[in-house]
């Protein structure tokens, strides 16, 4: 008797090979008398990428696909019978779990299909963009609780935001051939250079005994997926305690200086994206200009504002007079006890009290104030 021709094509492929075939389903080898159907993830075969290693990754993490068989192949007939298909397939339809972006009509961004996230992101989805807009919420609640950390529904909305910039994106845009720069100005970042490394575990054009590409694909899968873990853990347990640090010193500013220019850190942490990233949310963007904080030292930090990030160009430096100077020069030049230093560019300075920092902070606002009458 002949099989059925959608199962005797899945016997084709040894990884369908080792399981048992019932009513044209998958199922798992069992003692149980009522066999489990196995669900499918289909997406294509031959040389791989960065981004159907990390959809595919992201689906296993979820219960609903744990224990999926991923089909590797370019049998549209094949693909039809898979649960759910990345990568290939020329259809996106969330209705029928089909997400592919190669068809020319596709131009979905997370902006377009999570509106009620993210805001101005422009870059064309790869598969693992669109496995990470439809899914990334689940997926990101699935390894934090696995990891003992419970986020909240404001802390998994940050995260999945900063998930998606960080690491996301980047391979986004590197599958979809998208110019880093546009007129002079960054669209997004490369910070993992993951997109290169996966394809080069794909086997050499030359080599005499080629492994197995499924094999290796799984190798692609797992390391996509350590360093995607890798990412999800760190900004449950360290960016996002380090956001509401800025957060909280942000809304308090008030209470540090009656103009609000100036916050102080609780903690010291990573501040400076989370403040103008922050600024930007909070509709008050530039309107801070220092930050203080106690350091390690036991002493005190003034910090001006950068403009970018990365960038010791602030909005506001500290005292023209003071920069270079040190310990009681300094302090006698200011008029400001415990004085320990003004860095050459104004940029930063320290202090042996709260009180001497926050005022070498509000002694460079006023000056500047008056120099920008």
């Amino acid at each position: 008797m002949a099989l059925p021709n959608f199962t005797a094509k899945l016997l084709e492929y040894p990884a369908v090979a080792a399981v048992r075939v019932w009513k044209g389903f998958q199922i798992m080898a069992s003692e149980s008398k009522h066999p489990r159907v196995i669900k499918k993830i289909g997406t294509h075969s031959g040389v791989f990428h960065c981004d159907e290693a990390l959809a595919c990754f992201m689906l296993k993490q979820l219960k609903e696909y744990r224990d999926a068989e991923i089909i590797r192949t370019r049998d549209q007939s094949i693909l039809d019978m898979c649960d759910i298909v990345v990568d290939v397939g020329g259809v996106y339809d969330p209705k029928t779990h089909r997400y592919d972006h190669h068809q020319r009509n596709f131009n979905h961004t997370l902006s377009t299909v999570r509106p009620d996230i993210a805001k101005n992101k422009h870059i064309k989805l790869s598969s693992a963009g669109l496995i990470y807009a439809h899914f990334g919420m689940e997926v990101l609640s699935e390894i934090l609780v696995n990891n003992k950390c419970t986020p909240s529904t404001e802390c998994l909305r940050g995260i999945y935001l900063a998930v998606y910039e960080g690491f996301v994106e980047e391979l986004d845009a590197v599958d979809n051939g998208i110019p880093m720069y546009a007129e002079g100005h960054p669209r997004y970042r490369i910070n993992t250079h993951l997109s290169a490394r996966i394809h080069k575990l794909n086997p050499e054009w030359n080599a005499p005994e080629q492994e197995s590409s499924n094999k290796l694909f799984e190798n692609a899968m797992n390391l996509a997926g350590t360093e995607f873990t890798q990412n999800v853990i760190e900004a449950g347990t360290v960016w996002w305690p380090a956001r509401e640090i800025v957060k909280k010193a942000i809304t308090g500013r008030k209470t540090v200086y009656s103009t609000g220019e100036i916050i102080e850190l609780k903690e010291r942490c990573p501040w400076k994206d989370h403040l103008l990233s922050l600024e930007e949310e909070m509709d008050m963007a530039g309107q801070i200009k220092f930050v203080i904080f106690h350091d390690k030292s036991d002493s005190w930090r003034v910090q001006g504002i950068p403009v970018q990030p990365d960038s010791f160009v602030c909005r506001i430096f500290l005292h023209k007079d003071w920069r270079g100077v040190r310990d009681e020069q300094l302090s006698d030049i200011a008029g400001i006890k415990g004085c320990i230093f003004c860095h050459a560019t104004g940029f930063i300075g320290g202090n042996k009290t709260r009180e001497g920092a926050l005022e070498m902070a509000i002694q460079s606002l006023k000056t500047a104030a008056v120099n920008s009458d």
